[in-house]
This record gives structure tokens, sequence and C-alpha cells, in this order.
């Protein structure tokens, strides 16, 4: 593999892009973390010294009095100055007065530039009794703070000023800070090292194994689509990437499931094809035999004759007619192309109408068309286009299933919050594994149905209802009733 590919594969690979993720986040909390070390040992140290050397000026002033008649005593303080400061030459001694003004100072080279000293940081040391890091101003370093020492200066009861020492002067500070800020660096980089290739080994080795199990589902995933359907990821442990090992092992069964509903469908897409050419070619064939005799014949056959044939194209035209305007109609409903208009009406106009106009093809059949329609049945809710095309399909199902002396019976119910409307014929019903079938416009009932109808009555139906918002139920036994019903809602009072 060449240097090229090799940089790229290790650009693109993810357990590389994490890896480095990993190292900057440790090397910014290494930084951190010796950088807070250092400041938390430079405020450890500070915090000793100053609790340390609390009572420092109020020592110097059991052995001087740095005021005489109100006045500043420079001798005698300059002579306990100078003690202290050859006892401990990091003390600089600074006299202030009330407000914190500058009245006298002792330090090594003179160099004071503040006039003024803030006295909140005087006042909060005293009153906490120097037992909490207290910083102050430093005098010679505008803007910087030290650590200090102070006591509040009284002559007869009068407060004259303080006593305000700052405790590590200025050339013992850049010594001590030197050798501190060395030794802790120096602690600090070996701590940071350590722990940064410890906790970067300990990364990569969790992280490789993590990357394992996903380079195992990766593998997985690739076997699935390279043909292998039965390909699972196991699942050995919890977590994100065993609820990514569920999710994607779901995802597999659902695709395989979608898979053979997608069979099932084109299955019964072809069957649909078969049963259309079918019921298209069987008028068809009837319309061109019957013209060609017309035209062949049309000198020898006499009136009668010419009005069967063109009576037989005629109903064969009808037949095709109605076969395309079902397609046509269930097309649109299953695209919800069809909004229904919902209006109130009585339901029990509209079957009685019904069974009127059937009343005559029931006798022509031999069959009895029954009506149980009570008159204070309340006023439903819905399409009722819609719903009396509902009603025309279900009877002419129940009346092409039925056979000679058998019986359809139109009913009508009220109940609790709606109105149930059923269908009831005799015949030889339907087998118990077609039921959830025959509303399906790819499906029909083998060795059963009838051909007067065009096969897509009941998908309509169902469609309808549908878009109604309820749903069309069937109930069959064989050899005995088959009950088609269905619920609408009552209309508000």
């Amino acid at each position: 593999m060449s240097t090229t590919k090799f940089y790229i594969r290790i650009k693109e690979s993810l357990f590389w892009k994490i890896s480095l993720l990993f190292f900057l986040i440790l090397l910014l909390l290494g930084v951190s973390y010796t950088v807070i070390t250092i400041t938390m040992a430079k405020r450890y140290s500070d915090e000793t010294t100053q609790r340390l050397n609390a009572n420092v000026a109020a020592q110097m002033l059991l052995e001087v009095n740095p005021f005489v008649n109100g006045k500043v005593n420079e001798e005698a303080l300059g002579k306990i100055m100078h003690s202290m400061m050859a006892v401990n030459p990091n003390l600089e001694v600074y006299l202030l007065d009330p407000q914190g003004k500058i009245l006298s100072f002792v330090v090594l080279d003179k160099k004071v530039k503040l006039q003024y000293v803030s006295i909140e940081p005087i006042q909060t040391f005293l009153g906490r009794q120097g037992k909490s890091l207290i910083y102050g101003d430093d005098p010679r370093n505008p803007g910087k703070s030290k650590i200090f020492s102070a006591t509040p200066v009284y002559e007869n009861e009068k407060h004259l000023g303080y006593v305000y020492m700052i405790l590590a002067s200025e050339e013992s500070e850049n010594v001590a800070a030197t050798l501190q800020e060395s030794y802790l660096l120096r602690i600090g980089v070996q701590s940071f090292i350590l722990t940064l290739i410890a906790a970067f080994i300990v990364s990569i080795v969790i992280l490789w194994l993590l990357m394992k199990s996903l380079r195992g589902i990766i593998k997985t995933v690739r076997k699935f689509s390279e043909g292998d359907l039965g390909a699972r990821i196991p699942i050995r442990t919890k977590g994100e990437l065993a609820e990514l090992s569920v999710t994607i092992n779901s995802m597999a069964q659902t695709i395989l499931r979608n898979m053979d509903e997608l069979k099932e469908v084109d299955k019964l897409r072809r069957d649909l094809i078969a049963n259309i050419s079918h019921d298209i070619r069987t008028p068809i064939s009837i319309i061109h035999g019957y013209v060609e005799t017309l035209l062949m014949k049309q000198d020898s056959l006499d009136a009668q004759k010419q009005q069967e044939y063109l009576q037989a194209i005629m109903k064969s035209t009808e037949r095709l007619k109605r076969l395309m305007t079902d397609l046509f109609e269930l097309s649109k409903l299953e695209s919800r192309q069809i909004k229904p208009k919902i209006e109130p009406f009585f339901m029990f106009d509209l079957l009685q109408d019904l069974s009127r106009k059937y009343k005559l093809l029931a006798q022509e059949r031999n069959i009895d068309l029954q009506t149980e329609l009570p008159s204070n049945v309340p006023v439903v809710c819905a399409d009722i286009a819609l719903i009396e095309r509902v009603m025309q399909n279900l009877i002419d199902n129940a009346m092409n299933y039925t056979p000679a002396k058998g019986m359809v019976k139109i009913k009508l119910e009220e109940q609790s919050q709606q109105v149930s409307i059923s269908v009831i014929n005799t015949g030889p019903g339907i087998a118990s594994e077609e039921l959830p079938k025959i509303f399906n416009r790819y499906y029909k009932v083998e060795n059963s149905r009838s051909r007067r109808g065009t096969g897509l009555g009941l998908a309509i139906v169902k469609n309808i209802l549908e878009i109604h918002h309820t749903d069309i139920r069937v109930l069959s036994e064989k050899y005995g009733n088959t009950i088609f019903s269905f619920d609408l809602p009552k209309a508000a009072r």
C-alpha cells in the first residue's frame, strides 16, 4: 500500500479520527491540569506564609510606638524596622494613615510608586484575623497584589493609622517564583506526560473494543447488502451499540417483511392484470363476434336476430363500461382524491329506496329480499352519495353469491353512539383464510366469484368507509349466513 493511500485511509478512518479527538481533549485537560496545579500551589504557599506571619505587624508594635503626639516617630520606627529587616529581609514595612496614605516606609531600594494603599483588604484581613488568604496592594508595583500582615495603630485610644507589611519583597518573590515555577513545571510536565500516555493508551484500547463491535455491525450489514438476507448482528452486551444492533436487526426484519409484501403485491398485480384482461377480453370478444356476424350476414339476418345481436353488444359494452368506471373510481379512492361531503341524512329513507330498486332483480333471480328497517333510527352523518355506492356494492355482492331460493336481508339498527347497517345473505360462505383478502383489489376468490360483477366492488366499499373513518366487517359461516356490516355516527342534535 502506498504512503498516500495509507494516509488517506487513516484520514478517513473513524477510529483514528476519534483517537485524534481523544488525544486533543487529553492534551487540553493536561495543560489545564498543569496550569491549575501551579496556580493552586502558589496560593497554598502564599496562604501558608500569610498565616505564619499574620501577627508580625502586631508584634512590631510591642517593641515600638510608630507615633509620638500624633506624628511619625521616624527615629524609633527606623531602628526597629531595620532590626526586623536584618532578621527577615523579605519584609517591606509601610506606615499608613487611616485613609491608606503612605506616611513612611522601609524597603531595600526605596522604589515606592504608590501614595495610597487600599484599606478594604486591610480591614478584611483584620476582620478575619489573618485566617484566610487576602491579597493587598503592592506599593512598588501598581496593579499587582501581595500577601501582607497588618495591624491598626492607636495613641491614647485614637486611631492614627496602620502598619502594613508586605511579607515577600519583590526580589525574594522573583527568586521564589522562579524556583517554584521550575519545580512545579517539572512535576506538572512529568505528571501530565505520564497521565497523557496512560489515558491515551487506555482510551485507545477502549476505543478499539468499541470499534471492534462497530466493525462487526458493518460486516453484518455488508453481508446483508450482498444478499445474505439471514445475516443478523449478535447481541452480547447492553448499551448504545447493542441498541443500534437491535435497531438494525429490526430494520432487516422489516425489509424482509416488506420484500415479502412486495412479492405478494406483485403476484396480486399480475393476478389483477390477468383477471382484468380476462374480464375485458370477454365482452370485447362478444362485441367483436356479433359485429363481425352482423357485417357478414347483414343481408340474410332478419330484424329479430339483428335486434338480439345488438342487445348482446349493448350488454357487453355496458359490462365493459362498468368495469372501467369501477377501476377509475377505485384508483381515485385509493389515492384519496375523493373527499366525502359530510351531511346529515336519514339512513332509513336511503335503504328503503334501494330495497325497492332491487326488488325486481331479486324476483328475477328467485331470491327473497328482506328488510329490517326501524323508522325511528336517528339521522346519521356521512356522504350520502358514497354511502349509497357502498350499499349498492354490498347488495350486488350479496345477490351475486346467493343461490336461487336464497335470502338477502338489509338490516338497520341503532346503537349507543352510532347506527349499524348490515347486509346478510345465505349461500356457500367464504373460507376463513380468504376473509382478510376479499377487500383487496388484487384478490379474487377462486371457484366462487360470480362473473356478474367486476370484482372490484368490495375494494371500493373498503376505501369509501376508510375515508369516513369507519371499517367494514365480515362474518361468514360455511353453508350459512354471510354478514357484511359497518357503522356510521349519529348526527348531533
